[in-house]
């Protein structure tokens, strides 16, 4: 049985890139049995396989993942204590007053992991079926609407904020303790619409309970292929992709010849055949690429979700 509090995953096999007799720590910033908590096991997991070192999971949950990241930041800089992080923490630095971290100056990126769209879903009995009824709707309703999102500042709340201005329409935003009690008020029809991780949100899609309109990602999803994306049907400005994202950071001034071992490990678990289906099984898809990558991907997320914030007026302390 999985511990909800950590787990330990044993270096299994060859071919290992190194040898190291200290265990890695990997930081989850999310709670156990989560999207983000189920795909940083998968990954750390094949991550000790391809070291020859034992990983242990260890979850620490709260802040949008600030408690994770912040004791992350202060760890030793030596490869043995990293970060699974999120896209909040590029949505914190601008979201949060007071931080006891800075992402570019405390935390150094490893590699991206995986990305994953969200869905636009609305309470079925709206009789609204695809993306230009649902801006006919919104708009003709507009002030008088209301979505559902896992809290303030959370990205189902800045996804949905940035769809309504981008269609020129106003809803009233009813934050809820995590995005799972939102998804339930929507296909309860408390309240109309809400976005959210595509694997939470399209088993209730697939039962019927709520109804997909529009995916958050570039490209279609393949497990919802009739269902166009927000860009294509106008709902977000061409090019835009605000899905959902993960990654691995270290300490800053981990010494870079480990961090590129530690790249090529979470690139080398990537192209694992059983990694890639099971994260295709959740709407996922694997990221790899090199530490140069993640870093500029990383400043263009902490830009566009830094304006975002800006406009919605969204603060935490």
């Amino acid at each position: 049985m999985i511990a909800r509090r950590s787990l330990v995953l044993a270096a299994l096999a060859t071919p290992a890139l190194a040898q190291d007799a200290r265990p890695i720590r990997l930081v989850i910033a999310f709670p156990a049995g989560g999207p983000t908590d189920v795909i940083g096991r998968l990954v750390g997991e094949r991550m000790a396989r391809f070291l020859n070192q034992t990983v242990v999971i260890e979850n620490r949950g709260g802040a949008n993942g600030n408690i994770a990241a912040e004791a992350v930041a202060k760890s030793d800089a030596d490869g043995n204590v990293l970060l699974y992080n999120t896209s909040s923490i590029a949505i914190s630095r601008s979201l949060y007053r007071r931080l006891g971290y800075d992402v570019l100056r405390d935390l150094t990126p490893v590699a991206l992991t995986a990305a994953a769209p969200s869905l636009l879903v609305i309470n079925p009995k709206l009789g609204v079926t695809d993306p230009a009824q649902f801006t006919a709707w919104a708009r003709a309703n507009s002030g008088k609407i209301s979505y559902g999102s896992g809290g303030v500042g959370n990205a189902s709340h800045l996804q949905a904020f940035l769809v309504m201005r981008t269609i020129g329409a106003e809803a009233t935003h009813v934050p809820y303790r995590g995005t799972a009690a939102a998804l339930t008020d929507t296909a309860a029809g408390n309240v109309q619409f809400m976005c959210d991780a595509f694997n939470t949100a399209y088993p209730l899609a697939k039962e019927g309970l709520v109804r997909p309109i529009a995916v958050t990602s570039i490209t279609r999803a393949a497990l919802l292929p009739d269902v166009p994306t927000m860009a294509e049907s106008g709902l977000l400005p061409a090019g835009t992709d605000t899905g959902i994202w993960q990654g691995i950071m270290a300490p800053a001034k981990t010494p870079p010849a480990t961090v590129q071992r530690l790249n090529a490990a979470v690139n080398a678990a990537l192209a694992d055949e059983e990694v890639k289906a099971r994260l295709a099984g959740m709407g996922a898809r694997p990221t790899p690429g090199d530490v140069a990558a993640y870093a500029r991907y990383l400043g263009s997320e902490i830009d566009l979700w830094g304006r975002v914030v800006r406009e919605s007026g969204a603060q935490e302390d």
